[in-house]
């Protein structure tokens, strides 16, 4: 690919960026507010989060820089442990790792726009917002680029404001900062591991820039800045958000709730400004939903250029885009879209992501450096505490949530049978 066509850094953090700051922030205080109420064990929770994720993108910058083709853990897994394992990746991520958050986001964006005019803001307004990304997606990587980088200006524009709106106003009478020690018994209960869940899955994107190495300018030195500054930056946001909605709204209000954000800002500002945060946060989806077409398709691609059954999707446009692929993966998220349910997608998604994401981190094991590839700090410890931390909350969540957990192998055992299927045609 000609240089000039590729990337930077700063757009390659805002895609991070913007993959990881999607619903997850906006939504998920609501369900872990259900078992667990103590400020500090909500901080701790976000931080824990962040922490994860950054040990997750020192891991993804060193595998990222030891191989020169796009489509992230499809070529790590393949290439480190064996076809089959990152055909099972691939076929996940395109049946739920990247079209599920792409449906949460689109549905998320009917709830919070709905109120203006429910006839409109419907299931088919979701596929709409899909078809037109898709449509944007579909030209050249300039112009993904460009789109990109403007809607994720938009994004964290929006954040601060809410931040500095939320940290300069005074608290409600009744809110759900609660400083006492409590926060030691709750981090011990189950509760605690299944909200981590919900946290890990608003971190999910951390790894986004991994998936179009061949895409980014000098990716040696880019990539991991691009996965380091974009994990750290959403994390601090994260905390930070958090933090204002616990100040503005109290616990009975935010518990089971998925509007979080509005609720807390209605409480600030009147129903009527409150509803204006409702349709900014439907409006910085639009970033999450781009990043997830861009690094989803590539997946795709790379699974379809090996597999059989799926060499027909391998197919690039004159400026390098894997058009079918792309649209093939918009056409599954549509079907999420119009057939799924906020909380179970985001469950069984959650859960598939975290188990595909531990095999991933575990895969560096397996790999034998080349020279001038970056390499991970505190090598292996730190990938080794990621593991641990990942089977604690898998454990649990098939504990707590068996039947999300359960869909959600069953769509791994369906990529085993269509891995054998193709080997078979091949």
């Amino acid at each position: 690919m000609n240089p000039n066509h590729k990337i930077g850094w700063k757009t390659a953090a805002a895609l991070v960026i913007s993959s990881m700051i999607g619903t997850g922030v906006f939504t998920s205080l609501g369900f872990q507010l259900v078992d667990i109420q103590n400020t500090w064990s909500i901080v701790l929770l976000w931080v824990l989060g962040g922490v994860f994720a950054l040990i997750g993108a020192f891991t993804y910058a060193e595998l990222g820089t030891n191989f020169d083709e796009s489509g992230g853990d499809y070529i790590f897994l393949s290439k480190l442990i064996h076809p089959l394992v990152g055909y099972v990746y691939a076929w996940t991520s395109l049946t739920v790792g990247f079209t599920a958050p792409i449906a949460i986001s689109v549905m998320a964006m009917q709830s919070y726009l709905s109120p203006i005019a429910p006839s409109i803001f419907n299931a088919w307004f979701g596929v709409a917002v899909i078809l037109v990304l898709a449509a944007v997606h579909s030209v050249s990587i300039g112009q993904s680029g460009k789109f990109h980088n403007v809607s994720t200006a938009i994004k964290v524009g929006f954040i601060v404001t809410l931040i500095i709106l939320g940290f300069a106003f005074a608290p409600v009478h009744e809110n759900a900062i609660d400083l006492s020690g409590a926060w030691q018994d709750e981090i011990l209960l189950p509760g605690f591991a299944v909200a981590l869940v919900f946290v890990t899955y608003a971190y999910t994107g951390w790894n986004a820039a991994a998936y179009i190495v061949d895409e980014i300018k000098d990716v040696r030195r880019n990539l991991p800045k691009a996965l380091v500054i974009g994990s750290a930056v959403v994390t601090l946001l994260y905390v930070l958000l958090q933090m204002v909605f616990l100040k503005h709204a109290s616990v009975d209000q935010l518990s089971g709730k998925v509007e979080v954000a509005f609720i807390a800002f209605k409480n600030l500002f009147g129903s009527e400004k409150g509803h204006w945060i409702s349709y900014f946060i439907a409006i910085q989806l639009i970033a999450t939903i781009s990043g997830y077409l861009w690094t989803g398709s590539r997946i795709t691609f790379a699974m379809a250029k090996d597999h059989s059954l799926w060499r027909k999707l391998a197919v690039k446009n004159k400026n390098g885009i894997p058009v079918r692929a792309l649209w093939f993966q918009a056409v599954v998220s549509m079907l999420l879209t119009l057939t799924g349910t906020f909380e179970e997608v985001m469950l069984y998604a959650g859960f598939v992501l975290q188990l595909m994401g531990t095999l991933t981190v575990a895969s560096i094991f397996w790999l034998k450096g080349r020279q001038g590839a970056y390499r991970s700090p505190l090598k292996p410890f730190l990938q080794i505490l990621f593991i641990l931390f990942s089977l604690w909350i898998l454990g649990y969540m098939l504990f707590e949530r068996p039947r999300e957990s359960t869909i959600g192998l069953l769509f791994v055992a369906t990529g085993v049978t269509t891995y054998f299927m193709s080997k078979k045609k091949s």
